[in-house]
């Protein structure tokens, strides 16, 4: 659906949030003659002061102001998971385009909800994944057919954090569960391999003495998909661990194909063969600029917000399974 008809040039934008995405994504609006930063607002003052002094914009105090401001056109979230689908709600309520960083909601009924609202008001709702952009995930997919039927694979990311940031990304409300905040460890293989049937799940925390923060996390999960694919995750963070550790495998019935960081190699019969990837820098300007091709000119999307919720209520069944020490199906 073309929505320039009803876009005035350029779009009017606000941000929610001052963090690493919301600065990358306010630098590609000001370079872009089809859209105008106008509005800023975020949870500390004087990283929203900072913001606005880099940028030049506005701000509001509160999220709330923002999203109904009648002027602008498009929001983008950036901010703590725990609010997106309260800001969201709003956003479309108030006749918005929505941008917003993954996870949509940390509750796969509100999600499903939302993008119904998104749909009943004929308002953009985009779910940024760039993880399906980046490198790696192309790569997967140009090498996939030579490795033949995939039968098992392996995705950890440890992040070694000595001393653990007393930060929203570390406290168990405002994160969320690791598979539903990190939602892309899940839909990059619901990206590439389609529906899951079951989920087994194990979470631990390391709490501080203020228990909704934590100096460490592990949480584990093993999907087994209707295709009989099996693969395990691992998501680990925090002071507890020694070293980082960011390591995907897919295994095939005719080979391998191994990342261990951006090192990445395709194994066959044919002997081992380097993958080059490309750098990640860029990723939340190309994932504005595309945002911009739909809006004005109907180019598509990356990715549908169906995919997106179908990872988060696969995330969804895994905390089920990890809170009843049970598999559950999806």
């Amino acid at each position: 659906m073309s929505l320039t008809s009803q876009l005035s040039h350029p779009i009017k934008v606000g941000i929610v949030g001052t963090g690493y995405a919301a600065k990358r994504r306010a630098e590609t609006l000001i370079e872009d003659e089809r859209s105008q930063l106008c509005s800023v607002t975020g949870y500390t003052p004087e990283n929203v002061a900072d913001f606005c002094q880099s940028y030049h914009v506005s701000s509001y105090e509160n999220w709330q102001d923002l999203v109904t401001d009648k002027s602008l056109d498009l929001v983008v979230i950036s901010n703590a998971n725990q609010l997106h689908g309260k800001i969201t709600k709003l956003a479309l309520e108030n006749n918005k385009n929505v941008i917003i960083e993954y996870p949509l909601s940390l509750d796969y009924k509100e999600a499903f909800e939302l993008l119904e609202l998104a749909k009943k008001k004929e308002k953009l709702l985009h779910i940024e994944h760039i993880e399906i952009l980046g490198g790696m995930h192309r790569a997967v997919q140009k090498h996939l057919s030579k490795i033949g039927k995939v039968f098992y694979g392996r995705y950890t990311t440890i992040d070694m954090k000595n001393p653990a940031p007393i930060r929203w990304t570390f406290n168990k409300q405002l994160f969320g569960f690791p598979f539903k905040a990190a939602l892309p460890r899940i839909h990059r293989f619901t990206h590439l391999f389609g529906e899951v049937k079951s989920v087994n799940s194990h979470l631990k925390y390391w709490d501080r003495e203020d228990k909704d923060y934590y100096n460490g996390c592990l949480c584990t999960a093993q999907l087994l998909f209707e295709n009989e694919l099996t693969v395990d995750l691992l998501y680990g963070r925090g002071d507890i661990f020694m070293v980082s550790d960011r390591t995907f495998e897919l295994h095939g019935e005719s080979g391998q194909i191994i990342f261990e960081g951006i090192e990445g190699k395709l194994i066959t019969s044919e002997g081992t063969q380097r993958i080059e990837l490309e750098s990640r820098r860029g990723l939340f300007a190309l994932d504005t600029r595309i945002v911009l091709d739909h809006l004005f000119d109907n180019k598509p999307l990356y990715i549908n917000p169906e995919s997106s919720i179908y990872a988060l209520k696969v995330g969804e069944t895994a905390y089920q399974s990890a809170i009843s020490g049970k598999s559950v199906y999806v």
